[in-house]
């Protein structure tokens, strides 16, 4: 009897994958295509993306591991399966926390290196150090194969931090910088991380860097299409169907929702974040998984260096200069959250060159705000599920009285800040709130006469919000009547309802609703 298939959880090995007989989604035919049109690879792609495994399998193809690629389309398509020596260097354990400290991890490295392919270190800097194990390699083995994977985990720990980045940046430089003189020497340069530093201050030897991040031909590298979770796990998807009591389609277009969504080119189908479709699968639920492991904190340091209004984040747009930008050269957020993956490509404008920007699905976005609880709303208060059910209760039962009343008592129950708070920071810790609710809720909505604050969709309704600072409930309704806010929503033939509200400076709170 055949063993039965395990998904690859916390498994980041092609080679333990294959032979253990786990889950493995075949992106061979892209890395065949890739090794064989370029010398000089980068590619950025979020955290918990598979790049790590995509690495692994990288290795074990220019290491000519044949037997691993049985069943698979490299199998077919490579002839010749040279074997070369691979050098993988990855630096997500190297934490910025000092120079030195930094030198020492990465000496390390080198060293189990060295003695992988029995070199004789080199005295000298990293850069030194690393050309020598090239060379080494290459006058044994023949041509080589560099990997260098999560380059930037250094250099994105002290992002917010100018003067220790330079610092870092210089030492990165030097570690790089014998990847073009030695270029008659190796095969295969792959270079993977989470952020797109520029050439000119981390790669600056190197001009002939081929950047496939954005490329629609590889925009399915990492991750999973729709396609292939159907092709490859229609078990998984029955099983958790019957668990969530829903038919396989329900399933399907829950699992869209929760975890497809991403889009690493203009014209590339959406992917689903694999780790979170794998843990989701092997468990039988929906979850928040991909933030399970955490927010990185140089996101919210950057956050604050911003000063980044989060409920503008989603359906921003920009050109490709804007939000593709180098990330030490960033003129705003927007870089960070796309190259991280808390926003993704919703759709472009081929004329304007403009992409529009926003969340690729609930758990990114439920997630984010989840995290950002404490810096928006309540920095020394949890948030307890059962008062955010009453809220959310309100809205989808239509006691909205009741909602608004419960939420009151919740800011009440906020310690008191000493921050001057303007009216937009209301806005911003409300989109937080509801977004956390599990509604479908937008912010800062243009119109053809202004930007609305908050609209929240059910199933068989729409709410329309507006807040004053300081100033009658009434003068929102008056607003979103005088901007016709309500025009663009008559045509979804649900229920419209107009919330005014008014926060109050000295109580920190809703002070008074009008409902219509």
């Amino acid at each position: 009897m055949e063993k039965k298939r395990r998904y690859p959880l916390g498994i980041q090995t092609f080679q333990k994958i294959i032979e253990e007989n786990m889950f493995y989604v075949d992106k061979t035919e892209l890395i065949y295509n890739m090794t064989q049109s370029y010398t000089y690879v980068f590619l950025s792609r979020p955290r918990r993306f598979g790049k790590s495994l995509l690495v692994s399998t990288l290795a074990s193809y220019f290491r000519g591991e044949k037997e691993l690629f049985k069943g698979l389309a490299m199998e077919r398509l490579e002839t010749e399966w040279k074997k070369h020596p691979v050098i993988h260097l990855s630096l997500a354990s190297v934490k910025a926390i000092d120079i030195e400290g930094m030198k020492q991890v990465i000496n390390f490295n080198l060293k189990q290196i060295e003695k992988e392919y029995g070199v004789i270190p080199a005295e000298g800097d990293l850069g030194v150090r690393l050309r020598n194990i090239i060379m080494s390699c290459y006058e044994r083995f023949g041509k080589v194969v560099v990997i260098l994977d999560e380059y930037d985990a250094p250099l994105l720990n002290v992002l917010h931090d100018e003067e220790k980045l330079v610092e870092v940046r210089q030492l990165m430089r030097t570690l790089y910088s014998p990847l073009k003189d030695c270029d008659p020497y190796l095969r295969f340069v792959f270079i993977t991380g989470i952020s797109k530093f520029s050439q000119l201050s981390i790669f600056s030897e190197i001009n002939n860097l081929k950047v496939i991040s954005m490329m629609p031909e590889y925009a399915t590298l990492c991750g999973f299409t729709q396609q292939e979770v159907e092709d490859n796990f229609p078990e998984g998807i029955k099983r958790l169907a019957e668990k969530e009591d829903m038919t396989v389609e329900q399933a399907l277009g829950k699992l869209r929702q929760t975890y497809d969504g991403y889009h690493f080119a203009a014209d590339s189908p959406g992917v689903y974040n694999p780790y979170s479709i794998i843990n989701a699968l092997s468990d039988g639920t929906f979850d928040n998984y991909w933030f399970s492991t955490g927010t990185p904190s140089f996101l919210v340091e950057m956050i604050r260096k911003f000063n980044a209004d989060i409920s503008k984040i989603d359906g921003s747009e920009a050109q490709m200069t804007e939000f593709d930008a180098p990330t030490e050269n960033m003129k705003s957020i927007l870089p960070l959250f796309y190259q991280s993956g808390y926003i993704t490509i919703k759709d472009y404008d081929r004329r304007g060159r403009i992409f529009k920007l926003g969340f690729p699905n609930n758990e990114v976005k439920t997630g984010l705000m989840d995290n950002l609880y404490t810096y928006y709303v309540a920095p020394t208060l949890d948030y307890r599920a059962t008062n955010l059910w009453k809220i959310s209760k309100g809205f989808i039962y239509h006691d909205v009285e009741s909602s608004m009343q419960t939420l009151q008592a919740y800011l009440e129950s906020i310690p008191y800040q000493d921050s001057h708070f303007d009216e937009n920071h209301y806005v911003q810790m409300l989109y937080v709130i509801f977004s956390l609710l599990g509604l479908h809720v937008d912010s800062q909505v243009r119109t053809a006469k202004g930007r609305l604050d908050i609209v929240i969709k059910t199933d068989d309704h729409v709410y329309v919000m507006e807040v004053k600072l300081d100033r009658p409930a009434q003068e929102a309704i008056d607003q979103i009547d005088t901007k016709d806010y309500l025009l663009p929503y008559t045509l979804d033939d649900k229920p419209l309802t107009k919330i005014g509200m008014s926060f109050s400076t000295e109580a920190r709170n809703v002070t008074e609703w009008v409902m219509k």
